[in-house]
């Protein structure tokens, strides 16, 4: 964004799906194809015969989503309602894993990326919260009036006319007051605000571990932004499950450099340079013709690499000054010296 960095947070998740955000990491134990065959034969009403041949075309301990609907429907026709509802839960866990809510933006914001996939209703939902500016949306209910239900519920989906080259200029030019902030204080009678949500550190779903880094969105908390530290490097993490249980420590260190905004979109003075500095804040590239002037970062690293900071700010700023596409061969080394100075 021009005016900083945002994210999906663990607050989110609670306030618009009612999901648990507390207890321990999700890590699958491995299942034999024989269990997975009895599984659905016990529980999802399916002959032997069928079962193997399924779980076989899956070349592993499996059900395909497609399998799984066709059985919701199957049972639903004939009203055998244990098993229409299993395999219903069974769909919601297929789309609904933790894992992509943070690689959701991650990957998408690659320019390889051609479409979304997985369960993009979170994302979805969260744009029409904090950017009622943006895209077309439908309201099912007020907020006063959704008896508890979860805040997605809210919203349905409108049919926009807008494509994607329309809509990047419409991001660029929003400005903090286009944003709500906080958007779920009128839903804190049906889901109270967790400080589990300023937790800093890792997330884990199974084998993937990504970062979780609620100091670099402190305004959607009510806190002043300040430069936050640098990124965790989740492949170095140990302890993540300790840290989660522990996660005291990191709030603690997360709030304590800041205090509570007095308006919204408050930022500490060097944010937005440093800002500038380290992230691409504008989706539409100025024209090539007409290089504009690059902001002077502040760049806190702290005192064991000064130099790498440095080098990192003198690449950016040139890749800046003359506009440089990361996709442009003449500057992939470039790019690439600047991904290795970030990472020191």
């Amino acid at each position: 964004m021009p005016f900083g960095e945002m994210s999906i947070t663990l607050d989110d998740v609670s306030c618009l799906l009612h999901l648990p955000i507390r207890g321990v990491f999700w890590s699958p134990q491995d299942v034999t194809e024989e269990v997975t065959v009895e599984l659905a034969v016990d529980y999802l009403g399916v002959s032997q015969g069928e079962a193997q041949s399924h779980v076989r075309s899956c070349r592993g301990s499996y059900y395909k989503l497609e399998w799984l609907y066709d059985l919701f429907v199957q049972h639903r026709v004939a009203s055998s309602w244990a098993y229409v509802t299993r395999a219903y839960l069974l769909m919601l866990v297929a789309f609904l894993p933790i894992r992509p809510l943070h690689l959701y933006l991650e990957d998408a914001s690659m320019f390889s990326c051609k479409q979304l996939g997985g369960y993009p209703t979170l994302l979805q939902c969260w744009i029409h919260e904090y950017f009622p500016t943006v895209g077309k949306r439908g309201e099912n209910w007020k907020p006063t009036d959704n008896c508890g239900l979860p805040r997605a519920m809210r919203w349905s989906y409108r049919q926009g006319v807008l494509k994607v080259d329309d809509l990047r200029p419409i991001l660029d030019e929003l400005t903090p007051a286009d944003v709500i902030w906080r958007p779920f204080e009128d839903h804190r009678a049906w889901c109270q605000f967790d400080e589990l949500c300023l937790y800093r550190g890792c997330l884990k779903w199974g084998d993937t571990v990504v970062p979780y880094l609620s100091d670099r969105c402190l305004r959607q908390f009510g806190y002043m932004q300040y430069v936050p530290s640098p990124p965790l490097d989740c492949i170095m993490a140990t302890n993540i499950d300790v840290d989660w249980i522990g996660y005291h420590q990191s709030v603690i260190a997360v709030i304590r450099p800041t205090t509570l905004a007095t308006t919204p979109s408050d930022v500490e003075d060097g944010y937005l340079e440093w800002y500038y500095c380290v992230s691409h804040p504008q989706l539409v590239p100025p024209h090539r013709d007409d290089p504009r002037e690059v902001p002077v970062p502040v760049y806190d690293t702290g005192p064991s690499n000064p130099d790498w900071a440095r080098v990192s700010t003198l690449i950016h700023r040139y890749l800046r000054q003359v506009n440089a596409e990361e996709e442009d061969p003449q500057f992939a080394d470039l790019f690439e010296a600047l991904h290795i100075s970030r990472s020191h």
